[in-house]
């Protein structure tokens, strides 16, 4: 069974307390993220790890040297008890075209809007994503992600863990690969309780996440 979806970007690893989240993915694989950067007026920032190909792992938390957002963080991080695998992204070959399509299937991905951070070393990264509309409750569903002209994050010197396997349970499997198969993609869903199950190839060997 393949394991690892179609135009994969990213993973979402989010955590209300991102040094502890980190220091104990690092503790857990021997592999210490890279920073990412700063999310300006969001009020998170972000820590980058290489999933081999052009994949990544995101762990996202709140950024304490920022003032406290005007309205809530993304990806739920406010409400969470524990680091939890929240989402993923996909990278079509063409988003608009994706959009366009996946609508005529009958699920609409959102409105695609504009996003930027600073790296570490000050550079101004830009890129376009859905806004993921009504999202599916699971966070299977991906959303979709255009890096156009900026240099993608596998491609700025992270370490590696590569994916060895991605796979998900849903009460609804059936619904979640039907609006998989409208963005073009796909996902390993069985059933059972909502979440993602992956396997990374590490120095302290294969480590399993969710």
């Amino acid at each position: 069974m393949k394991t690892i979806p179609v135009r994969l970007d990213h993973l979402v690893l989010a955590t209300r307390d991102l040094a502890a989240t980190v220091a104990e993915f690092t503790r857990r694989t021997g592999v210490a993220p890279a920073p990412g950067g700063v999310h300006v007026g969001l009020g998170t920032r972000n820590y980058l790890v290489g999933l081999g190909g052009c994949a990544y792992l995101e762990i996202i938390g709140p950024d304490p040297d920022q003032p406290a957002p005007t309205g809530p963080r993304p990806f739920g991080l406010d409400g969470l008890d524990t680091p939890r695998t929240v989402t993923w992204a996909v990278s079509p070959s063409d988003l608009d075209a994706a959009v366009a399509t996946a609508r005529a299937r009958g699920y609409d991905p959102g409105e695609v809007r504009r996003m930027s951070r600073l790296s570490p070393d000050g550079t101004l990264l830009e890129w376009r994503l859905t806004d993921g509309g009504a999202p599916h409750p699971s966070g299977l569903v991906p959303f979709l992600i255009d890096w156009g002209d900026t240099t993608h994050p596998s491609a700025s010197g992270l370490p590696v863990t590569p994916l060895l396997e991605l796979t998900a349970s849903a009460p609804d499997p059936g619904e979640v690969r039907a609006l998989l198969t409208a963005l073009g993609t796909d996902l390993a869903v069985s059933e059972g309780p909502a979440g993602f199950s992956y396997t990374l190839d590490t120095p302290n060997g294969p480590v399993a996440f969710c």
